[in-house]
C-alpha cells in the first residue's frame, strides 16, 4: 500500500508540473492565481473513515478550512483501520507521515511515546474548554500533543414495552447493581435474556466491560480493587439474566439482538441510534446511565471512546494546528459531530440544543460527566489483553471472581 501511495503522490505532482507549464499559455490573471495556489502549503490528515456519512463530514471540515484561510490546503488520506497502527508504526520509520492523524483515544498514548506526536502545549487552544476526559487522552506529563476530535461512551438502553408488560419501572440514575439484577432477573424469560453487552475477546471487549471494573471500586491497574464486579457478573451469568453469548458479541451484535426483542436491556453506544431509527423505527426504547453500585455510591462511571487529532513531530507544525484552531470553533464542531453520529468534546459544543434537548442524546451527555479514558498508557495494548482475558475467564465461569481477580492482577502488574 505504501508503494502505491507514493506512486500516486509522483503521479500527482507529474501532473501538476504538466498543468503549471500549460498554465504559463494563459492569461496574466490565470497566472497569477495558479501561482498564488502553488504558494499554499500542503496539510495532509490520515483517518480511517469509511461510512458515507463519516467521508462527508470529512470532507466538508476540509472544504471549510481550506476556504476559511489562503495560506493551507487540506487534504486526507484513508488508511483500513486493520492497517492504521501498522502504517503508522511503519511511517515513523520511513519517515513518510501525515500532518495531522486521527486515531483513536486510547491508542493516543503509545504513539506519543513512540515520539510520533509533537508537543503543541503552546498553541493558542483554550484546553480548558474540553471535557476532561478525552483531553486527559492527548495529553502525556502535562504537555498537549493534539485535541479530542469525537468523543462517546456508553450507557444502558432498555426495552420500554418490556418493561410496561411486567409491571416495572424504568431504570435511571439511581438504580443500584441490586436492583439492576432484580429487573434483568424478572425480565429473563420466553426467550428473553434480561441484558447483555460485548465482552469479546478484544479492546472492544475492555471497552465495555472495564466500566464495570471501576464502578467496583477499581481500575486498569488495581483489578482486585473490583473484585465485585466479577461477582456480580457470575451471578447473572448463573441465573441467565446476563447473556452467556456476551463473550462472542461485539457491540453490533448486542445491538442487533436488542432490536430483534432478544435483550431487554443492552449496555451501548449512541452510534446505534442511528441504526435503530432506520431498521426498528417502532422500537419503544430509552436510555440511561449505567447502574451505580450501591445507594450510597456516586454515579457510575463509563469508558470514553472516539477519537483525537494529534499533530504529527515535523520542523512545520503551523498547518496542523490551524486545522486544529479550525476544529477549535463551536460551530466547527458541532456542526460536524451530528453528522459523525457522536458528541463534540467540547463543553460548549456539546450544550448545543441537538443534544441536550433530546431525550436520549442527553442521558449519553449526562454519563459523559463521569467517563474515564482507558489508560492513557502507552502501554495500554498489553492492558487491555490481560483485563479482557480476565472478564472472559469470569463470564465463562472458569475461575472464581476471586482467582480471576489474582491472576488478572498479577498480568496487569506484570505489564511494563
Amino acid at each position: 500500500m505504501r508503494k502505491k501511495f507514493v506512486s500516486i503522490l509522483l503521479c500527482a505532482a507529474a501532473v501538476v508540473m504538466m498543468m503549471a507549464g500549460c498554465g504559463s499559455a494563459n492569461t496574466e490573471a490565470g497566472g497569477s492565481q495558479a501561482a498564488a495556489a502553488d504558494e499554499k502549503k500542503e496539510v495532509v490528515i490520515w483517518d480511517y473513515f469509511e461510512t458515507d456519512a463519516q467521508k462527508a463530514m470529512m470532507q466538508e471540515l476540509l472544504d471549510g478550512f481550506n476556504t476559511s484561510q489562503s495560506e493551507y490546503t487540506a487534504s486526507h488520506v484513508y488508511v483500513p483501520f486493520a492497517d492504521y497502527e501498522k502504517q503508522l508504526t511503519l511511517g515513523i520509520a520511513s519517515g513518510e507521515l501525515p500532518d495531522l492523524v486521527i486515531l483513536d483515544g486510547c491508542s493516543m498514548a503509545s504513539f506519543i511515546s513512540l515520539g510520533l506526536f509533537g508537543d503543541i502545549s503552546d498553541a493558542d487552544i483554550k484546553w480548558e474548554e474540553y471535557i476532561p476526559g478525552p483531553m486527559e487522552s492527548t495529553m502525556a506529563d502535562g504537555r498537549h500533543y493534539g485535541i479530542p476530535f469525537a468523543t462517546n461512551c456508553t450507557a444502558l438502553f432498555y426495552n420500554k414495552d418490556m418493561f410496561d408488560a411486567a409491571g416495572l419501572d424504568y431504570p435511571d440514575e439511581n438504580t443500584t447493581w441490586d436492583q439492576f439484577h432484580e429487573l434483568a432477573k424478572a425480565l429473563t424469560k420466553d426467550g428473553v435474556t434480561g441484558f447483555g453487552n460485548a465482552a469479546t475477546n478484544t479492546d472492544e471487549g475492555t471497552f465495555q466491560c472495564l466500566q464495570w471494573l471501576y464502578t467496583a471500586g477499581g481500575s486498569y491497574t488495581d483489578i482486585k480493587g473490583g473484585t465485585e464486579a466479577y461477582g456480580l457478573m457470575q451471578e447473572m451469568i448463573n441465573d441467565g439474566s446476563w447473556s452467556k453469548e456476551c463473550v462472542n458479541w461485539t457491540q453490533s451484535d448486542v445491538n442487533n439482538n436488542f432490536v430483534a426483542g432478544n435483550l431487554a436491556m443492552q449496555q451501548n453506544g449512541p452510534w446505534q441510534i442511528p441504526g435503530i431509527e432506520k431498521d426498528a423505527p417502532d422500537l419503544n426504547y430509552g436510555v440511561t446511565v449505567l447502574p451505580k453500585k450501591d445507594a450510597s455510591s456516586g454515579q457510575a462511571t463509563s469508558i470514553l471512546g472516539g477519537e483525537n487529532m494529534g499533530v504529527v513531530a515535523k520542523e512545520d507544525t503551523s498547518g496542523a494546528v490551524a486545522f486544529l484552531k479550525y476544529y477549535d470553533k463551536t460551530d466547527v464542531m458541532t456542526e460536524a459531530m451530528k453528522q459523525y453520529g457522536s458528541f463534540p468534546p467540547k463543553t460548549e459544543a456539546a450544550k448545543d440544543t441537538y443534544w441536550t434537548e433530546d431525550p436520549v442524546q442527553s442521558e449519553f451527555i449526562i454519563q459523559l460527566d463521569t467517563s474515564i479514558p482507558r489508560g492513557p498508557s502507552a502501554s495500554w495494548p498489553s492492558y487491555s489483553s490481560a483485563i479482557q482475558k480476565g472478564f472472559q475467564e469470569v463470564l465463562t465461569l472458569a475461575k472464581t471472581p476471586e482467582q480471576a481477580a489474582s491472576d488478572t492482577q498479577a498480568a496487569v502488574d506484570a505489564v511494563k
